[in-house]
């Protein structure tokens, strides 16, 4: 149920502030689009429960594949200015 939770949080992120995928001059940012749509795509496929047959669409839509991107993600948006991480 994690990556499904994962999956759909990101939809309503990505539907309500589409804004969170762009840079400091309000232009797109396609490396983080594609890092947070990857985790919402692998969080859909892996929260319904479809194991894909074929390996690499196994691995790119796996949970640790979520999981990575959305780590992946954060990261991005961090070093772009998007989030602050008060550690």
């Amino acid at each position: 149920l994690l990556p499904l939770g994962i999956g759909l949080i990101l939809l309503v992120l990505m539907t309500i502030l589409p804004s969170l995928a762009t840079d400091a001059h309000g232009k797109a940012d396609h490396p983080a689009a594609l890092l947070i749509f990857w985790a919402m795509s692998a969080g859909f496929v892996r929260g319904v429960g479809f194991v894909p047959l074929h390996w690499l669409p196994r691995l790119l839509l796996s949970g640790y594949a979520c999981a990575l991107s959305l780590a992946l993600a954060l990261v991005r948006l961090y070093v772009i200015g998007r989030i602050d991480l008060y550690l």
